[in-house]
């Protein structure tokens, strides 16, 4: 057996039989096979993107199986899809596609199932592409239209739950009115992208971080959007020397500019206490770190979870100055005196960061909202309890969902806050057109970033 397929199998496997995070388990499994270079490549591909597009491939494959995909043992139905996305969505010829997708059911399902692998994997080839295979769906009323039924043709098309394709849609729309299902589409295609290599310079300027990557032989530019940003080509960014060291880390370049908004946003008064209320694993607070320890400060991350909380530390650990990880549920902990800034990156449905998180759009429903946003609330009026008069809370999630953003932040008044648009706002640099009503909407297909949301609050005397 091929053991790249084999490792994309088992990571499918292990998602679906042990809820495990594609992100964690992924390295463990590349290691087990021995995979590195193209081959590791061509199984991340292979993996993620099957993940990725499952919803897409459920659909070829629900009109290709007589008594439909329900009918499907589900360790069959992970090795057809890994055979649907090689024959859509990559360079694979049909017949290896299907003949090696046979060779893992056979090895790894039950012999007895080949046969039935084989069949249908043929007429998912005999039904041509995937806008073929879409045209199809329509045609023999599979599918709607995407001007009879915009969210559940795009669900299909884009291959996201239907709820995810209404949220963005109308997310885009606060942005943009003008914006259209065609927009949507766009943005929703976005996800099923890999994300670029992006990292932040933290203990030496970007120059120096640009040249000791050239001088690694590492293709390296500068950042669009944050003046600490540089993306990589490498495919491990860990091996490289200045993120093994912490003179760098890897951060997504919207989170870099969601935690520059805060830091550089003009602010009268005292500016030394630093607060990062939800820090871990630390890519923000590390950020914050920085660029407080320029100021003569100092900067307290709280985080919830042990194992987090170290992750925060050793992201911390290269920054000089003294900076303080307190371990405790940010609702309750005593933080002691007032903070001039503090930052909320709160906990959320993560759909601006489906791009790294393939599994999660099939994880996450709509019935999760309500219990975040309760905690949201929460955390935004502890923030603004936590800041001094006249000090600055930034909101922030990786979600574009308005019941995350805008309407967590309408809370801001009635909590002692006063709600400043960005963009007008001394000293922030943000990229062109990202704000609408005064917040910060980043998106994929846009910006090339995770999908971030921040909003600037200042504490009402």
């Amino acid at each position: 057996m091929d053991p790249a397929r084999l490792a994309a199998f088992e990571l499918l496997r292990s998602v679906a039989e042990d809820d495990a995070y594609a992100n964690l388990v992924w390295p463990r499994i590349l290691g087990r096979h021995r995979l590195d270079g193209r081959d590791a490549a061509f199984a991340t591909e292979l993996a993620y993107g099957t993940l990725r597009w499952r919803g897409r491939h459920d659909a070829i494959l629900d009109a290709c199986v007589d008594r439909g995909i329900a009918s499907v043992q589900p360790a069959l139905l992970d090795a057809l899809r890994l055979g649907v996305h090689q024959v859509q969505a990559m360079r694979v010829a049909e017949h290896a596609a299907v003949d090696t997708t046979v060779a893992l059911v056979r090895a790894r399902v039950h012999d007895g199932a080949a046969g039935f692998a084989n069949a249908v994997l043929r007429r998912v080839v005999r039904g041509g592409d995937a806008q073929a295979w879409l045209a199809a769906l329509v045609a023999e009323g599979r599918l709607p239209a995407l001007d009879v039924d915009p969210p559940a043709h795009l669900a299909v098309a884009t291959s996201h739950p239907a709820w995810i394709v209404r949220a963005d849609h109308e997310a885009l729309a606060a942005s943009d009115p003008s914006r259209t299902w065609e927009d949507t589409g766009d943005a929703l295609l976005a996800d099923n992208r890999a994300a670029a290599v992006t990292l932040v310079a933290r203990t030496l300027p970007r120059d120096e971080l640009l040249a000791a990557l050239l001088d690694e032989g590492i293709d390296a530019a500068p950042g669009r959007w944050s003046r600490l940003a540089v993306r990589v080509s490498a495919v491990e960014p860990g091996r490289l020397a200045p993120v093994a060291t912490g003179a760098a880390g890897v951060q997504d370049e919207g989170s870099q500019v969601v935690a520059l908004a805060l830091a550089e946003a003009a602010l009268d008064g005292p500016d030394t206490r630093w607060l990062d209320l939800c820090a871990g694993p630390g890519g923000k607070a590390a950020l914050l770190a920085g660029e407080v320890a320029r100021r003569g400060g100092s900067l307290t991350a709280v985080e919830l979870h042990p194992h987090r909380a170290e992750l925060v530390r050793s992201a911390l650990r290269p920054i000089r100055g003294r900076h303080e990880v307190v371990v405790g549920d940010a609702l309750a902990t005593d933080l002691g005196e007032p903070f001039d800034r503090v930052l909320v990156d709160a906990p959320c449905t993560g759909l601006g960061a489906l791009r790294r998180r393939p599994e999660s759009r099939w994880r996450r429903r709509r019935e999760d909202l309500p219990e975040l946003t309760a905690l949201q609330r929460r955390l935004l009026a502890r923030a603004l309890a936590a800041v001094r008069p006249g000090g600055l809370v930034l909101y922030a999630t990786c979600s574009p969902h308005l019941a995350e953003t805008d309407a967590v932040v309408a809370e801001a008044a009635r909590l002692g806050g006063q709600l400043l648009a960005l963009d007008e706002v001394p000293g922030v640099s943000l990229p062109e057109g990202a704000t609408a009503g005064g917040a910060l909407r980043l998106w994929p297909h846009l910006h090339d970033t995770d999908g971030m949301y921040a909003a600037l609050i200042r504490r009402t005397p």
